[in-house]
């Protein structure tokens, strides 16, 4: 038996009794006649003590263990003289008699403590390490109790989990895909999923009416701190339903998680229109934990001779509550920040209302006291606040603006971690024209069906047409989304041809839908929540990274295990492939 008791579990009650214990060292510490050893688990930490005069030769050998060595002791319970009221064990240690070293260990490359020496690099090379740390293992015991409680819940309400497959066909739309050759097909790739949407799609059609899934998703794109190239969902589809009966149920799904993860309630779950979402905030995704809505000022604010504003397209303005106290130094280092290439604003006008009533702009020279005041009725700014304003094109003057709304909510303390604000954002465009293909592509994905009432459109304004389909928004950042979907096979063809697809490609990459959908397919939806981005929502962390066990870095590479890598010159050939990587072929 290697141990009789964790690391984590011995208490005053259990004083006097003899137990075995086996962990990783943590620390030693020699106080002369004393050695101390903090021995640890993932269930906690438990101080061993070694008394030279009961036991010298165990003593000697205590001294010789190193951080990290993997040892098993055996002793007896005692009550703490001088107790760690901190640590749940810390009213007790461990009179040891019996020590075993299972595992010498050489000296980590960096502490394995809660502050660690270690950089970012150094610790994804030795991830295996750094998953010894407490911190790096409550992010990951958080990410098993959501799965495990997202599980019940869906379990609860009806759901099946189905297993999709994760050799699939690449398509067109969408993302990158990762592709797979295939061996017994040469010449041919298979793609890994970026979702597995007609495959849960086609179980609606199957019969199988509530399906989920945690499942892993592939997409070969730039990556940042909230994007791995393989990342997890909680898929769900539901036939026989309407949009309602989805929010409703998935509502209810993240009260739940909160609730039990957490110990939130959630209450107020509203809605806002995407139109919306982007003349208040310049964002599908908004952060409500604070005000800060945008202001339209092209009445107030054009036609006096200021060229910037009079050729703009739109003049776009936010109010600071007290942010008339700012220094000109702050009010520079703003106009400096909005005018980073990231953010890509030519300037930054303010005005100030200070606690007199009087009115003082960057732009006096054009707008006199009477026309700032109006600016400060029009934005309803009191005394003491600011008036920050853009101007230009309306997508690039929301989006700046939006920028500038978040940067300045975190630099005021009004985004606080421990706040939720959740928000559905519905009723998004259906389709988007991009100038450079010139043509239209899906704003969720080609399978999203348009508003019920809005079908008529389809054929003589395709863009005005809104779509089915709900993002889940909380503090700012998309944790999901999903759709009411197509089920007609006509709708679904008239769908890929405004997306640019002849009736030949479309059989090709989607006939096997379209086929399925003549056979009786129920009316359908259903959602995608990204479950990384969830865990680090719950654990408070802008990075997924550390709720993934082994993440990618920045450039998509597996740093320890060296991935990706060059293959063999026979797998090359195996495959039939011809590659400028391999300079033999």
């Amino acid at each position: 038996m290697h141990r009789s008791h964790t690391c984590g579990e011995l208490r005053l009650e259990n004083s006097g009794t003899t137990v075995t214990l086996s962990g990783w060292i943590q620390k030693a510490r020699d106080l002369g006649g004393m050695t101390f050893v903090d021995l640890r688990d993932r269930y906690g930490k438990t101080q061993l003590v070694f008394n030279m005069e009961t036991n010298a030769d165990l003593c000697h050998q205590a001294r010789k263990l190193g951080r990290e060595f993997v040892i098993k002791v055996s002793g007896n319970v005692i009550e703490r003289e001088s107790k760690n009221l901190k640590n749940p064990t810390g009213e007790i240690e461990i009179d040891v008699e019996t020590l075993e070293i299972l595992n010498p260990s050489k000296t980590p490359p960096f502490t394995i403590e809660d502050e660690t020496d270690g950089g970012e690099d150094l610790r994804m090379k030795y991830r295996y390490l750094d998953l010894r740390r407490d911190p790096v293992q409550r992010n990951i015991i958080l990410r098993h109790r959501v799965g495990m409680e997202t599980r019940k819940y869906l379990d609860s309400v009806g759901f099946i989990d189905v297993e999709t497959p994760y050799l699939i066909k690449s398509t067109p739309e969408g993302a990158r895909d990762f592709v797979v050759p295939s061996r017994m097909n040469p010449g041919q790739f298979y793609a890994l999923p970026q979702s597995p949407q007609t495959f849960k799609q086609l179980l609606m059609v199957s019969g199988f009416d509530r399906y989920y899934q945690i499942v892993k998703c592939f997409r070969d794109e730039d990556l940042r701190a909230d994007r791995q190239p393989e990342f997890t969902q909680i898929d769900c589809e539901m036939a026989f339903v309407e949009q309602e009966d989805i929010l409703n149920t998935f509502e209810g799904m993240v009260r739940h998680l909160f609730q039990v993860v957490l110990n939130v309630e959630i209450e107020d779950f509203p809605r806002m229109d995407y139109d919306d979402a982007m003349r208040l905030y310049g964002s599908d995704k908004p952060d409500v934990r604070f005000g800060m809505e945008f202001v339209n000022m092209c009445d107030v604010a054009q036609g006096k001779g200021f060229g910037v504003f009079d050729s703009a397209e739109t003049v776009l303005g936010i109010v600071v509550p007290g942010g008339a106290a700012y220094t000109r130094k702050q009010l520079d280092q703003l106009t400096d920040w909005v005018k980073r290439p990231q953010i890509g604003a030519k300037g930054l006008i303010y005005c100030r209302v200070n606690e007199d009533g009087t009115t003082k702009s960057s732009v006096d020279k054009f707008f006199d006291e009477d026309a700032l005041s109006v600016w400060a009725e029009k934005t309803v700014a009191g005394k003491g606040d600011l008036i920050l304003v853009l101007s230009g094109g309306i997508d690039k003057t929301q989006k700046q603006l939006g920028e500038l709304r978040l940067h300045l909510g975190e630099e005021m303390g009004l985004r606080d971690p421990k706040v939720f604000k959740p928000l559905w954002v519905m009723d998004f465009p259906l389709l988007e024209w991009d100038e450079e293909t010139d043509r239209y592509h899906a704003m969720h994905h080609p399978f999203t069906s348009p508003k019920p009432d809005q079908l008529a459109l389809i054929d003589t304004d395709p863009g005005k047409v809104k779509a089915n389909a709900y993002d889940m928004v909380i503090n700012g950042v998309e944790i999901g989304g999903g759709s009411i979907r197509i089920h007609d096979r006509e709708l679904q063809a008239r769908m890929f041809d405004l997306l640019g697809f002849s009736e030949e490609e479309a059989e090709a990459q989607f006939g096997f839908l379209m086929n399925a959908f003549q056979y009786g397919a129920p009316p359908h939806g259903g959602l995608a929540l990204g479950f990384d981005r969830l865990c680090s929502m719950f654990g408070g962390s802008d990075s997924i990274r550390d709720f993934i066990a082994f993440p990618k870095n920045n450039s998509g590479r597996d740093v320890m295990i060296d991935a990706p890598s060059s293959i063999h010159d026979e797998q090359y050939s195996e495959l039939e492939l011809k590659s400028t990587f391999n300079p033999n072929k």
